[in-house]
């Protein structure tokens, strides 16, 4: 039985069960604190660095992957909110095993996810205190983050939030900024542009530049299946593609013309993966004081990615041990205020090894790491766009959309094998998929004799 088919059915449970109580707005500003963070603020870094100026076209392919995903991801919401969300929705279409699989893939994603994120965090940092090593302030910031879930989802929602104010009017602030520096509204002598003067100087590595660097420009994006999570949340499900549209409107807007003035007024050949890109264009401006001001601003995004990633993946575990796919322990909770402990320990172990990871790697982890993890999280928007052609019986304009998509994630994923530098993301990616695989094929034989 399809979801349309059902979804009357399931309406009538769904009035019995505790309304949410946000708006379709608050979902969309969730969004946009949920996608503003490490990824964008140093990960583009790493497309730069591979793609130069053609990582403008990246982003508006990848932004339209991303509206299609999350729009298939809404309107499975719409029709019907899961406590589970999109694993929920992949076993629906396909079996325990998809549920399974597909809960694993994502809660792998996070992990590395979350290394990435208190990598680039201890990055930011280490502009202030060059000395201090990498697995110290990756540490700090860990407990932290886990201090804030551990005070419950309203003051999570709350931190998200605000936090998202602050990095969205940081970026409108750099933006006006460039705009008034580069035809000399501020002066003169800081009027300049680093604008290419041949198609070479565009496309920087060529057509394998654009290739190998969709896949950071992909993760950019990260955060969208976060806001999934938090659609349950609703007052009315049926406005979740509409918080989808608005979040990623505003977001590529924001994405495409900060990183184009980015590379407008700062020598590309700068540009490194060891500080933020706008950074690196304040330095070259010369506005000492902003550089700092803004590298407060990259500190307190990544903490809220951060804070957003630790819950989520908490969360997803503690759903994925209620419905038995994961030991019972995971989702124990504390008695006042129902929070998953059990889930939590587990995500602290996973971050005690991406802490060690970066003590024994400090200068390629972001790289691996982060190369890892978008590859995960594409794996996991593949398992959503499945599971919606399965269950919504989509028309042929929507079957094109999602043929779009899919051709999108996997060009993203196949450009990681070309280059030496994200090669290594991609076999990690590969044995994180490969173990996930090989414990769902032997599950199978436990769940038909459970189902007998």
């Amino acid at each position: 039985m399809s979801m349309s088919d059902s979804a009357s059915k399931r309406h009538a449970s769904k009035s019995d069960d505790k309304q949410g109580n946000m708006s379709w707005w608050q979902l969309a500003l969730f969004g946009l604190g949920t996608t503003t963070g490490t990824g964008f603020l140093l990960g583009s870094s790493l497309a730069i660095e591979k793609g130069g100026f053609s990582v403008i076209l990246n982003f508006l392919l990848a932004a339209v992957g991303t509206f299609i995903v999350f729009q298939a991801l809404a309107k499975m919401i719409a029709l019907h909110s899961e406590k589970g969300s999109f694993r929920t929705y992949s076993k629906q279409a396909f079996g325990h095993w998809a549920g399974f699989s597909h809960g694993w893939v994502y809660w792998s994603s996070e992990m590395l996810i979350l290394g990435s994120q208190l990598t680039a965090i201890g990055l930011f940092t280490r502009f202030w205190f060059p000395n201090l090593p990498l697995w110290m302030l990756t540490s700090g910031y860990a407990v932290l983050g886990v201090g804030v879930v551990l005070l419950g989802t309203a003051w999570f929602e709350k931190t998200v939030n605000v936090l998202a104010i602050v990095k969205v009017a940081a970026i409108v602030m750099f933006i006006l900024l460039a705009c008034l520096v580069i035809p000399g509204f501020l002066g003169s002598e800081n009027a300049h542009t680093h604008a290419p003067n041949s198609f070479q100087g565009i496309f920087k590595g060529g057509a394998m530049g654009v290739w190998t660097s969709l896949i950071y420009v992909f993760f950019c994006f990260s955060g969208i299946e976060v806001m999934g999570i938090m659609a349950a949340e609703l007052k009315e499900p049926k406005e979740a593609p509409k918080s989808g549209r608005l979040m990623i409107a505003i977001i590529t807007f924001l994405f495409v013309v900060s990183i184009g003035l980015v590379l407008f007024v700062t020598p590309i050949d700068q540009i490194t993966t060891q500080e933020s890109p706008f950074v690196t264009a304040l330095k070259d401006l010369h506005y000492e004081v902003l550089v700092h001001i803004f590298n407060g601003v990259l500190i307190i995004a990544g903490f809220s990615g951060l804070v957003a990633s630790l819950y989520s993946v908490t969360l997803v575990m503690s759903m994925i041990a209620d419905e038995g796919d994961a030991p019972k322990f995971f989702s124990k909770k504390t008695r006042k205020r129902k929070f998953p402990y059990g889930s939590l320990l587990l995500t602290l172990g996973g971050m005690a090894v991406s802490i060690t990871v970066a003590l024994l790697l400090p200068n390629r982890v972001y790289e691996f790491i982060t190369t890892a993890g978008g590859l995960m999280l594409l794996y996991t928007w593949l398992y959503i766009l499945f599971a919606s052609y399965k269950l919504l019986k989509p028309n042929a304009w929507e079957r094109a959309q999602s043929y779009i998509a899919i051709a999108l994630l996997l060009a993203a994923v196949v450009g990681t094998w070309f280059d030496g530098s994200t090669r290594p993301g991609f076999f990690i990616s590969l044995g994180f998929i490969s173990a996930i695989g090989i414990v769902t094929f032997f599950m199978r034989k436990q769940w038909a004799e459970s189902e007998k």
